[in-house]
C-alpha cells in the first residue's frame, strides 16, 4: 500500500526550514506532494510558477517528491490526489493553536489526518516573510534558503551589499 503525504504552503520563497521538513517527510512516505497555495487575493514576491520551479529545483534529489498547486480546500486537493496525510512543520508553540484547529477541521471534513513535525532547531527562526525583508534591504540570506532561491531573491531585489568584518 502506497501512503501519500502532502506538505502544503505558500513557499514564497521556500526556505531551508521548509526543505528540512520536506526532506524528513520524503524519508518516511512513499509519495510526497509539495502543494503550493495559489491565492488570487494575495500577491506574492514570486509567481506560483516561479515558486513551483524553485521547489522542483531544490527537491530534485527525491524520486518520491512532486510539486503541484492548489486553490480552495486542502482536503479537496487531498481527496482528488489520493493523499492520506497532511504534514505541517511547526516552528514555535505560537504556530500550534492555529494549526491544530485546521487539523481538526480537515479531519472532520475529509477524514485526512495531520501530522506535525517540529522544525529542526537550526531553522526554527526562519520565515519566508523575514527572509524577503532581509533580501529586500540587501542583507545576507545565505544559509537560510537554498542557493537557487538566494539567486532568485537577488534577481528580484538586487545583489547583497558588502559587509565589513568590524
Amino acid at each position: 500500500m502506497t501512503v501519500a503525504a502532502v506538505v502544503p504552503g505558500s513557499f514564497d520563497p521556500i526556505t531551508m526550514g521548509h526543505l528540512d521538513i520536506i526532506d524528513r517527510v520524503a524519508a518516511r512516505f512513499d509519495r510526497v506532494v509539495v502543494a503550493v497555495l495559489e491565492n488570487p487575493r494575495k500577491e506574492g514576491l514570486f509567481t506560483v510558477e516561479e515558486r513551483i520551479g524553485l521547489i522542483e529545483a531544490v527537491t530534485g534529489g527525491h524520486d518520491n517528491v512532486e510539486v503541484d498547486r492548489f486553490q480552495g480546500l486542502l482536503v479537496d486537493f487531498c481527496a482528488t490526489r489520493g493523499i492520506d496525510v497532511i504534514v505541517k512543520g511547526l516552528r514555535a508553540v505560537s504556530d500550534f493553536e492555529y494549526e491544530v484547529q485546521m487539523a481538526q477541521m480537515n479531519q472532520r471534513m475529509g477524514g485526512v489526518e495531520t501530522l506535525f513535525l517540529s522544525t529542526s532547531p537550526e531553522h526554527s527562526f526562519l520565515s519566508s516573510s523575514l527572509i524577503k525583508e532581509i533580501a529586500r534591504w540587501e542583507g545576507p540570506v545565505t544559509g537560510t534558503v537554498p542557493p537557487a532561491v538566494e539567486a532568485a531573491l537577488r534577481a528580484k531585489y538586487g545583489p547583497a551589499r558588502e559587509t565589513s568584518g568590524a
